[in-house]
């Protein structure tokens, strides 16, 4: 047992675990990172792309919607100074949101609306209630959705070459109706994108930029932003995504000449961001000790503490659907998701992250005093974990002893 509590031969048994799961038609390659009380053990199996080189710890990864509690951090920054107020309404910054008009119902033409009752606020963008988000159903199943997809505004796995900039985008947003009333229901991913733009506007500087000053710089993530430079592209690895009809890996996004090979028009707050397993321990680490990383103190213990707090009643959560499960057992903070019952060793009660769609997945847990993350490059094939992912978070705590 090492200084942190964790087994020599329980992590031995991940790795031979997590091997099962790398090979030809399942996950090219992966990081699998465990910390817990200043130990570190870091598993580097199979190759960047098929054919390709061996993955490194230092490998790049494109981690999807584990970008939004990146920006509900930096949004919480600027509540902390008071540039953002959670229950301020967000039409002063973003007048293409103001007065809202909200659907009659899902399958209603987009004129068929009723007035929003009131305007979308900063909490409604942190918690996903701002009344727009991702339809879980078949693309084009209803006119809200085609439309959406008409207008290019990435409504489903990311592609940073298609938005438009963000004036544009949020112009184009201010367009359509709500789907619920503002505050009603939570609704994916959307909320996410919203704030990087109001974030940039609050802060008077690209979104970018302000991540990567009051967050990436203070945290040393040297290696994450929204796209890669032309002389680390050979640590890229390729994204792939499996044949719905054959199972057969296809590739999803190339490194050299790939979407994430040149800065996006959109940097999207809900998923564009590429990083690497240690760069998303120490934003890991910030979390677990309150906001505070070495000498630096990104937020504050209570905000923190608000963020991993779930913040949705029973009737704001999804009813039906491939989320209504994962809810049973799961509240929604502040851009992240957050246990609130135990349903099995691996998800304890207050335990904190998100997932990525493209492979990926982190989350902290505070009394473990445990940080996990996995980056793999082969695409999730529905909200519903992999089991590359289930049997990475199983192996993490069958590896504590003490």
């Amino acid at each position: 047992m090492g200084d942190g509590g964790l087994s020599g031969s329980r992590l031995a048994r991940m790795r031979d675990t997590l091997a099962r799961h790398v090979g030809p038609g399942q996950v090219p390659g992966l990081v699998a990172l465990v910390a817990r009380r200043g130990e570190v053990h870091v598993e580097t199996l199979g190759v960047q792309a098929v054919g390709g080189t061996p993955v490194a710890r230092d490998t790049l990864f494109r981690v999807a919607s584990m970008t939004k509690p990146v920006t509900a951090v930096a949004a919480m920054i600027l509540v902390e100074e008071c540039r953002l107020r959670l229950d301020d309404p967000v039409d002063g910054l973003l007048p293409e949101l103001a007065g809202r008009r909200v659907l009659s119902s899902l399958d209603a033409r987009l004129d068929d609306t009723v007035p929003a009752h009131r305007p979308i606020t900063v909490r409604d963008l942190l918690t996903f209630r701002m009344g727009f988000g991702v339809v879980m159903a078949p693309p084009g199943t209803y006119p809200i959705q085609r439309a959406a997809d008409e207008l290019e505004l990435g409504q489903g796995p990311p592609r940073p070459s298609v938005p438009p900039a963000p004036d544009e985008w949020i112009r184009r947003l201010g367009t359509l109706p709500l789907i619920h009333q503002p505050g009603e229901r939570w609704m994916y991913n959307t909320g996410s994108d919203v704030l990087g733009v109001l974030i940039a506007r609050a802060a008077g500087q690209p979104f970018e930029a302000f991540l990567r000053e009051r967050v990436f710089e203070p945290l040393g993530m040297r290696d994450t932003g929204f796209s890669v430079p032309a002389d680390q592209l050979h640590r890229l690895a390729t994204s792939y995504a499996a044949d719905p009809a054959t199972g057969a890996l296809t590739v999803y996004d190339e490194a050299a000449g790939g979407d994430w090979s040149r800065p996006p028009a959109f940097p999207s707050g809900g998923g564009g961001l590429v990083s690497t397993a240690d760069d998303f321990l120490a934003f890991g680490r910030m979390m677990l000790a309150h906001g505070r990383y070495g000498s630096h103190r990104i937020l504050s213990r209570p905000s923190v503490e608000t963020m991993v707090t779930d913040q949705l009643t029973p009737a704001q959560k999804p009813q039906s659907g491939p989320f209504a499960d994962y809810f049973a057992g799961h509240g929604w903070g502040f851009g992240l998701s957050v246990a609130t019952r135990r349903t099995d060793p691996a998800a304890p009660v207050g335990r904190f992250g998100w997932d990525g769609g493209l492979g990926t997945s982190w989350s902290t847990d505070p009394r473990e005093e445990l940080v996990t993350v996995l980056l793999t490059q082969r695409n999730w094939t529905s909200p519903h974990p992999p089991d590359v992912c289930r049997d990475f978070w199983t192996s993490a705590y069958q590896a504590i002893d003490d």
